[in-house]
């Protein structure tokens, strides 16, 4: 999976060129100029390339383009798992990642959500998803589990339906790109649910929260009842392979001098 990772990336370099050469064969065509000196010994291949081209192909995907390209094809199948003991040596954690990815990918699951936590209060979330990546890296904060939630009996017992989404302020492009890695780990919704899961991102912190609705008094009398867990997250990285991809590439990391960029939000705005 590793090479496999690489040889994809690779490619990418490949096909913009080709892109970029088939752009100006086009270009010219259409303007009546000619045909751009280096590119006329290669101009009968690329006018065929250009012929066979569709929707598709036309404009060159990148890996990005081709992680979720089918996660509405199929409900999202997740592996929810913690950390192990930070006591254990490192290299024995690493090839438990790496075990616990292959074998994911073996039985087809979409993502695997890694949970860490600091004398046992969850501080980070790790989202990996399968099988070529991304991997987004929070922070956790302000964690309120269901069990602490006061009104024990109002909350009940954990629905299952597929629920309604809400992404608020994800404006940015990296907001745009954080939604989509939060969005796919959830089911294509059914119309008739009473149950909604919100993340809205202010100031680049991202409150999570879990609602179900009641319409007692009809369909203007709506009552809202929050059943946890609700906690705040914070993006710090996003990196284009997999977790256990010690090699794959950083798209974005959070930097000691951003926190002091008070005034600038890279989520929303």
């Amino acid at each position: 999976m590793v090479r496999e990772y690489l040889y994809r990336k690779s490619l990418e370099g490949k096909e913009r060129l080709l892109y970029e050469k088939k752009r100006k064969i086009k270009e010219a065509l259409a303007e009546g100029k000619p045909i751009p000196t280096e590119l006329r010994n290669e101009e009968a291949a690329l006018r065929q390339e250009i012929d066979l081209d569709d929707e598709n192909t036309a404009i060159p995907r990148s890996h990005i383009d081709d992680e979720y390209a089918k996660a509405t094809e199929r409900d999202p199948k997740i592996l929810l798992t913690t950390s192990r003991d930070p006591s254990a040596p490192l290299t024995q954690f690493v090839k438990v990642i790496s075990e616990i990815i292959e074998s994911c990918r073996a039985h087809d699951y979409t993502d695997v959500i890694l949970v860490h936590e600091h004398r046992g209060v969850p501080d980070g979330l790790v989202i990996c998803h399968l099988p070529f990546g991304p991997t987004a890296y929070f922070e956790l904060l302000n964690v309120v589990t269901r069990h602490d939630i006061k009104d024990k009996k109002a909350i009940g017992t954990m629905p299952e339906a597929h629920p309604h989404l809400i992404l608020n302020n994800f404006k940015s492009k990296l907001g745009e790109r954080t939604g989509n890695i939060l969005k796919h780990l959830f089911p294509v919704l059914k119309p008739d649910t009473k149950r909604i899961i919100t993340f809205a991102n202010q100031s680049d912190y991202i409150s999570f929260r879990h609602h179900i609705y009641e319409k007692h008094g009809g369909p203007k009398s709506v009552e809202l009842k929050e059943i946890g867990p609700r906690f705040e997250m914070r993006l710090y990285q996003i990196k284009l392979g997999t977790v256990d991809q010690t090699e794959a590439q950083n798209e974005w990391v959070l930097r000691p001098y951003m926190n002091t960029t008070k005034k600038r939000k890279f989520i929303g705005d």
